[in-house]
């Protein structure tokens, strides 16, 4: 699409407009079904207006996210990506884990999908699990999916091999006795996650 001096100047500001709506991010898709042509972004790269954050993923240059901005940059480079297990526990500050990479949770058997950055480690779980204890929560403007935190605790001890056995039984300590969630819904999701019995002698240790 070829654009005059004036058009061009025009569009550019639509989409650095689009774009501020968008939390200052956006996906190339969202861009194009927005009716941006290609052309404008590689402008708008060579002006330093906009960056690529990664494959599919622009951003406003002078864009300051306020929160989480790595959790918003994987969620939109996976679509079915959960936040879960250390990354959902340092949202919830029910930890003093400072996560390395993003955790993601994907149902088994399902493809991975390439992230350059942020770094990402993804997690396959069984789909009753995967589907269990979603919430969204929004992070400058994006709509994120992340665990609940009783669901987290459950998934944490599921692979506390992963994380560490310390880390699933400070958290679940943090849960209870700080966060105040109750022991019933942490039991309940310790049923779908299937190590209700493993997390009894602790919560009953706890109570």
């Amino acid at each position: 699409m070829f654009y005059t001096g004036k058009e061009m100047y025009k569009r550019a500001e639509e989409l650095i407009n689009f774009l501020k709506t968008n939390g200052g991010l956006a996906r190339f898709s969202s861009i194009l079904k927005a009716g941006f042509y290609p052309e404008l972004l590689s402008i708008l790269q060579c002006e330093e207006k906009i960056k690529k954050v990664s494959r599919g993923l622009y951003m406003l240059t002078n864009n300051v996210t306020e929160s989480y901005p790595d959790f918003v940059f994987a969620s939109l480079q996976s679509p079915r990506g959960i936040i879960c297990l250390l990354s959902a526990l340092f949202f919830y500050e029910a930890t003093n884990e400072i996560p390395k990479y993003v955790n993601l949770a994907i149902p088994r058997g399902t493809h991975a999908n390439k992230i350059k950055y942020p770094p990402v480690r993804f997690c396959q779980f069984a789909f009753p699990a995967w589907e269990a204890g979603i919430t969204e929560h929004e992070i400058d403007g994006h709509k994120i999916r992340i665990y609940s935190l009783a669901k987290t605790i459950a998934d944490c001890f599921k692979f506390r091999n992963k994380i560490g056995v310390s880390v699933a039984i400070e958290s679940l300590k943090i849960a209870v006795l700080q966060k105040h969630i109750p022991p019933r819904e942490i039991m309940h999701y310790a049923k779908v996650c299937r190590v209700d019995k493993v997390i009894k002698p602790f919560m009953e240790s706890i109570l």
